[in-house]
């Protein structure tokens, strides 16, 4: 067995700030024995307004978000998902939110666009959110072979769509590494159930790492990183704040409940949509 670990962080504007955070919580986790750790949603800035993320927009190999991100997984020798980048897009206005994981020599070995974009209003607070404006959506998925076993991904809003997660179910995934920024209103509602519900209709791991507390652009997010297993039993929790959830991923676990409890073999509808290698 190999523990993989969540960071959950409160990132503001200032991208040195938020990469030395990150730096000290992926050292932790490391401590603890982490051999992967999966950083969350806009981890290296979050704007005083939506677009300023984009003047941190790198080309795909290139950058200081990127650096960073190779040197910590070879300087620590572990496999790393970092959350999200800002990549540049086909549209000159517009980014590719990009999740980009190393393995522990930190070459990167998969890249994955976030598909679904969160355009949507909370009347709660009256407080209306517009990705599109600044994103360009994702259309492949990404599962890739990892010493922890098939590793697929997705990010934040993504969580909400079901058929993502049996696409690439098609494709043997057994963990699932979700970086997100869910609102403090649609965390309390649904976070925990969508997260569980993915681990369990799937029987995969779930590892949801989340961006937790109040951001100087005055929006607060819900936190609640946290790793879920196969049989949808919460293995560790953060509920806000800095930190890290870790435990060990089983996969044997996955594999005596696949075969005990064969849902996945009992499917009528076929899930076909886009995915990529």
């Amino acid at each position: 067995m190999k523990r993989i670990a969540a960071i959950q962080m409160a990132s503001g504007p200032n991208l040195s700030a938020n990469l030395t955070e990150a730096g000290r919580l992926i050292s932790r986790a490391v401590d603890a024995g982490a051999g992967m750790v999966v950083l969350p949603e806009n981890f290296a800035c979050m704007g005083i307004q939506d677009v300023d993320v984009l003047k941190h927009r790198e080309t795909e190999g290139e950058g200081r978000i990127q650096t960073f991100l190779r040197e910590q997984a070879d300087k620590h020798r572990v496999w790393l998902v970092g959350g999200t980048i800002p990549l540049f897009a086909d549209d000159e206005q517009r980014m590719r939110s990009s999740c980009l994981v190393y393995n522990e020599q930190g070459e990167q070995q998969a890249r994955y666009d976030k598909v679904h974009l969160f355009d949507v209003l909370l009347e709660e607070d009256d407080e209306t959110y517009h990705e599109s404006a600044t994103t360009e959506a994702g259309d492949q998925t990404a599962v890739i072979e990892t010493p922890f076993g098939r590793l697929g991904l997705a990010v934040c809003y993504d969580l909400r769509f079901p058929e993502l997660f049996r696409r690439m179910l098609m494709d043997g995934v057994e963990i699932f590494a979700i970086p997100a920024a869910f609102t403090a209103i649609t965390g309390r509602a649904h976070w925990e159930v969508l997260v569980r519900a993915r681990a369990i209709e799937n029987l995969c791991y779930v590892v949801a790492s989340a961006q937790g507390g109040y951001h100087v652009n005055g929006r607060e997010t819900h936190g609640h990183s946290m790793i879920v297993d196969p049989w949808g039993i919460v293995l560790d929790e953060l509920d806000n704040g800095s930190g890290f959830v870790i435990t060990e991923i089983d996969l044997d676990r996955v594999k005596n409940i696949r075969r005990n409890f064969p849902v996945l073999e009992h499917r009528k509808i076929p899930c076909e949509i886009p995915h990529g290698g």
